[in-house]
This record gives structure tokens, C-alpha cells and sequence, in this order.
């Protein structure tokens, strides 16, 4: 028997916005307490991590790939993409909203494998942009070794509470 979890990824409906919101909620509190400050943790989870945000997303033409464990099929880790929500946006961009997975899958390839998907829905654009906590060295290594670089900066409000966030994009026509 190996410790290697196991998962698989596939396209995520309207239907999964419940799994979603959870996988949302669970790794942003997983990633950020003790960070972050906890009230504003539970309020911005409690906005933008509910069920009705992600259905949200769908109705305004965003995808999503959902990765589950196996085996059993629990949810562990998701990518979104949708339209860009980014003053450093131009024509032809598409904003990587989301990529989560939870901890005990961090270097399995499920990160990967979740970019992958999301590249491959931008392929017809420009640039894939996403921001991200300037502070968050683990997830700007992981963009990095998936070719995004700097573009700007943007406060990032969390629960009411703003915080640094670096805007990175990633060239995808040629």
C-alpha cells in the first residue's frame, strides 16, 4: 500500500458549486490562518466561497475542473477561469480566478494537472492573469515554474481588510 494519494480531474458544472465552495473555503483557511486575519478569513469565505458565488460564476460563462480523490471522489482541490476582474486586463485576457487544492495533495501534480486544464480553456486568448498574495511564496513558486511573470500589484480585499497582492500573467498567443 503507497501514501501517494491518488485523484482524478474533471469539468465541474453548476452542479458542483457546493464542492467547490467548500474546497474554496477549507484551503483559504488552510493557507492564510495565522496569516491573515481570522474575522476577515471567515467573512471573505463566507462571500466568496458560498455556493451561490461559484453558480455566479458559472452564469457568467467561467469554467472550472474539480479535482477528487481516489478513491470515493471527495473533492480536494479545483481551477476557474472566467472573465478578467483585473485593472491590468486588456483585450484578450482570461483571469485564472481560482486554483486551490488542499495541503496533503501539494505535490501529487494535482497543481498541475489543474493549470494544465486552465491553459487549455485560455488557449484562444492573449494572456492568463491571476493575482495573488504577495506573500505567498509557495504559490509564487508554483507560478513561476508555470511561466507567469509580474505585471502589477492590486489590493486584495479580504473580509473587509485589504492586503498586497502581485497581478502575474502568463503569454499564450503567439
Amino acid at each position: 500500500m503507497t501514501d501517494i494519494p491518488t485523484w482524478t480531474i474533471r469539468e465541474a458544472g453548476a452542479d458542483d458549486a457546493s464542492a467547490l465552495a467548500l474546497i474554496g473555503a477549507a484551503t483559504f483557511l488552510e493557507t492564510f490562518a495565522g496569516i491573515l486575519d481570522g474575522d476577515a478569513i471567515v467573512g471573505h469565505c463566507a462571500a466568496q466561497h458560498s455556493g451561490t458565488a461559484y453558480r455566479d460564476y458559472f452564469a457568467a460563462g467561467a469554467r472550472a475542473w474539480i479535482a477528487e480523490a481516489q478513491p470515493g471522489g471527495a473533492p480536494i482541490g479545483f481551477a476557474l477561469v472566467g472573465k478578467p476582474d483585473l485593472a491590468a486586463a486588456i483585450d484578450g485576457d482570461i483571469e485564472l480566478k481560482r486554483i486551490y487544492s488542499l495541503s496533503r495533495f501539494h505535490g501529487t501534480g494535482v497543481g498541475a494537472g489543474l493549470m494544465k486544464q486552465a491553459l487549455a480553456a485560455a488557449k484562444d486568448h492573449r494572456r492568463l492573469l491571476l493575482g495573488v498574495y504577495a506573500h505567498n511564496s509557495r504559490a509564487l513558486a508554483f507560478y513561476r515554474k508555470q511561466d507567469f511573470v509580474d505585471i502589477g500589484t492590486r489590493q486584495f480585499n479580504v473580509g473587509g481588510k485589504l492586503y498586497d497582492d502581485l497581478v502575474l500573467a502568463r503569454p499564450l498567443a503567439a
